[in-house]
């Protein structure tokens, strides 16, 4: 119980040394792969949720857009799986370092910025200056505007970073009352592990959908610019 509540959401060293980046290579190794000309069950179920994905973030597109279709499935993959290790007991989950989301958010949302003003640079300088706008309010729509695209990367970032934290402090509070509840009444500690394995089942839903937001909020962003 003297468990500091934030010692699970710091990154774990081994000999001194950072071990995030094992730990951010290991799920790539848990996506099976076939060398057969006939697939099993797993991995036809798994190129069929890839390609049901795939379209539904890639309809909207056009040919220029839809060249980033491998690195948006990359994308929701590594997250996903990255959000469901960490519900492992003793587990880490890189996601909730604002740092690394970052460092996905930022090249993402520069990438499409930059095809947006290289493309198409009239349909991108427009959308600091909407059509009708009163010539006094100018300079300071301008100024919104950049504000407002500059902020799209820290917005992605914040978003899966305070998702997942919550998730996993709310667990880890939840379990601490469990384990100390257990010793003094029966019937309120089945109760309380009763909403964790609900809660449980809702992160997991969460882990999903936040892989998911992100992907597709990269996914908008790149379809405003192209």
């Amino acid at each position: 119980m003297n468990e500091n509540l934030f010692a699970s959401l710091i990154a774990p060293t081994i000999l001194g040394l950072p071990a995030a980046v094992l730990i951010i290579l290991f799920p790539p190794l848990l996506i099976p792969t076939s060398k057969y000309l006939i697939n099993n069950r797993l991995i036809t179920t798994q190129q069929w949720l890839i390609k049901l994905t795939s379209k539904q973030m890639m309809t909207m597109h056009n040919t220029k857009g839809r060249t980033w279709s491998l690195m948006l499935v990359s994308l929701i993959i590594f997250i996903a799986t990255t959000n469901l290790l960490g519900l492992l007991p003793h587990s880490f989950t890189p996601t909730t370092q604002l740092s690394m989301n970052l460092a996905m958010a930022i090249p993402l949302w520069a990438g499409a910025v930059i095809m947006g003003f290289r493309s198409k640079i009239k349909n991108a300088l427009a959308h600091f200056l909407p059509q009708g706008t009163p010539t006094p309010l100018i300079p300071m729509l301008v100024i919104i505007e950049t504000i407002s695209l500059l902020i799209q990367p820290m917005a992605l970032a914040v978003r899966l970073t305070a998702n997942i934290t919550a998730g996993h402090l709310l667990m880890h509070l939840i379990g601490s009352a469990t384990l100390a509840m257990s010793t003094i009444n029966l019937p309120s500690t089945l109760i309380i592990f009763t909403i964790l394995i609900l809660l449980t089942i809702l992160e997991i839903a969460v882990a999903l959908i936040q892989a998911y937001v992100f992907t597709l909020l990269v996914s908008l962003y790149l379809h405003d610019n192209t």
